[in-house]
C-alpha cells in the first residue's frame, strides 16, 4: 500500500493498549491512529478517523467484543483482527467472531503479557498486513438453525455416493486467512458417506478443537482432531490439531493419519505443503485437492506434485476468496483443474464422485 496502514487498537487493557501501539508504530507500513477501552468509545472513533484495520479484544466491559462485532459487520464492515484468550472459552468465541466476518486471530499468552506479546509482534502486524488487502464481507443475517443441524445449504442426499467409492478416495483441503468459514461451506454439503476428508488450515495450539466441535455440530459426517495412528474413514474429516504436523500414511489398504512434531513448513506448522505431499506419495490418483482462501504460498508446490500423481484438484476463485494469496499460488503451478466460487467446489465435487460411482457400476 503506498500510505500507511492505519490501525485503531481496542482493547480494555492499558497494557495491552500500549504494547499493541508500540508494535504497530515501530512498522515503517503501518500507524496506531487510536486506541479504546470499550467497544462504545471505539464506535465514535471509528466514525471519526476511519481506520483501516482494527485489533479487538473479546471480553470488555459495556459491550463484549463479539457483540461489538456482529454490529460492526452489519453496518459497517471492516477488517478486524480478533485478539483472544488461548482458553477454552476464547477459542470458542473465537470461532464466532470468524463467522461474524473477523479476517483473523491472535492468541495472546496468558501469563508473560508484555514478553508474550513482544514475541508475538512478527506475527501480529502480518495479520494487520492481511487484513488490511482482505475483502471483507458483511455479515449474513442468519436464520435459526433447524433442529438437528445448521448447514447453510441443502446438503446432498446420501444416496448420493458408495461406500466401496469412498473407501478408495481421500478429499484432501488447505487452507488458512478466510479458511474457517470456507472449510465449513465445504463441508456442510458433503453426505454422511462422502470419502474422508483430511483438513489442514492454519491455526495454534488450542483452536481446532473447538472448530472440529463446531463444524461437527453442523455437518452429516463426522468432524472431528486427528490423532495419530488412526485410521481414515469414511464418513468423517479429520483436522490437523494446531501446531503440530499432519499427514496420511498407508496400513495396508488403509489409510491412517500421523500427527507429529516436525518442524514447520513454509514457515507453518501444520503445513498444507506437508499434508499435500503425502497425499501425492500415497493416495494418487485417488486423491481430490482442494485449496481454499489464505495468504502465501504453502502447499502450492505440494498440489502440483498431488495433480502429477493423478489427483482431481479444486482452487476457489478470487471473487470469492478472502484472501487469493493460496489459491492464486496453486493456479500459477498449474496445480488446478477447476478453478470455482466456493459455493460450487463442494456440488461439482460430488457430481465427479457420482461419475466414478456410476461407471464402479458399470463394471461390475
Amino acid at each position: 500500500m503506498s500510505r500507511k496502514i492505519r490501525v485503531i487498537v481496542v482493547d480494555d487493557s492499558a497494557l495491552v493498549r500500549s504494547l499493541l501501539s508500540e508494535i504497530i508504530n515501530r512498522q515503517r507500513d503501518m500507524e496506531c491512529i487510536g486506541t479504546a477501552n470499550d467497544p462504545l468509545v471505539a464506535r465514535e472513533m471509528i466514525r471519526e478517523l476511519n481506520p483501516d484495520v482494527i485489533t479487538l479484544d473479546v471480553e470488555m466491559p459495556r459491550m463484549d467484543g463479539i457483540d461489538f462485532l456482529g454490529r460492526l459487520m452489519r453496518l459497517r464492515p471492516m477488517p478486524v483482527v480478533m485478539i483472544s484468550t488461548l482458553t477454552e472459552r476464547g477459542a470458542e468465541v473465537t470461532m464466532k467472531a470468524l463467522e461474524l466476518g473477523a479476517i483473523d486471530f491472535v492468541a495472546k499468552p496468558r501469563v508473560g503479557l508484555a514478553s508474550g506479546l513482544n514475541d508475538l509482534a512478527a506475527q501480529i502486524v502480518d495479520k494487520i498486513r492481511v487484513a488490511a488487502v482482505a475483502q471483507v464481507r458483511r455479515a449474513p443475517v442468519r436464520e435459526a438453525a433447524p433442529a438437528g443441524g445448521g448447514a447453510a445449504h441443502a446438503p446432498a442426499p446420501a444416496s448420493a455416493l458408495l461406500g466401496r467409492l469412498s473407501t478408495e478416495k481421500l478429499i484432501c483441503i488447505g487452507a488458512s486467512t478466510g479458511g474457517t468459514e470456507a472449510i465449513k461451506e465445504v463441508l456442510v454439503q458433503m453426505p454422511a458417506d462422502s470419502p474422508a476428508i483430511v483438513i489442514t488450515q492454519h491455526m495454534p495450539p488450542g483452536f481446532t478443537t473447538s472448530f472440529a466441535a463446531r463444524l461437527n455440530g453442523l455437518c452429516q459426517i463426522t468432524v472431528k482432531e486427528a490423532v495419530n495412528g488412526e485410521r481414515i474413514l469414511p464418513g468423517h474429516a479429520y483436522i490437523a490439531p494446531g501446531g503440530t504436523q499432519f499427514h496420511v500414511a498407508r496400513s495396508g489398504a488403509n489409510y491412517v493419519a500421523v500427527v507429529d512434531d516436525g518442524p514447520p513448513v513454509n514457515r507453518h506448522k501444520p503445513s498444507v505443503e506437508v499434508l499435500f505431499k503425502s497425499a501425492a506419495a500415497v493416495v494418487g490418483r485417488n486423491a481430490f485437492g482442494i485449496m481454499l482462501t489464505g495468504m502465501g504460498n504453502d502447499g502450492a508446490a505440494a498440489m502440483r506434485e498431488m495433480k502429477d500423481a493423478g489427483s482431481y484438484n479444486y482452487v476457489q476463485d478470487e471473487a470469492t476468496c478472502i484472501v487469493f494469496g493460496m489459491p492464486r499460488e496453486a493456479i500459477a503451478h498449474g496445480a488446478a483443474d477447476e478453478v470455482l466460487p466456493l459455493g460450487q467446489i463442494a456440488p461439482a465435487l460430488i457430481t465427479r464422485l457420482r461419475g466414478a460411482t456410476d461407471r464402479l457400476h458399470h463394471r461390475i
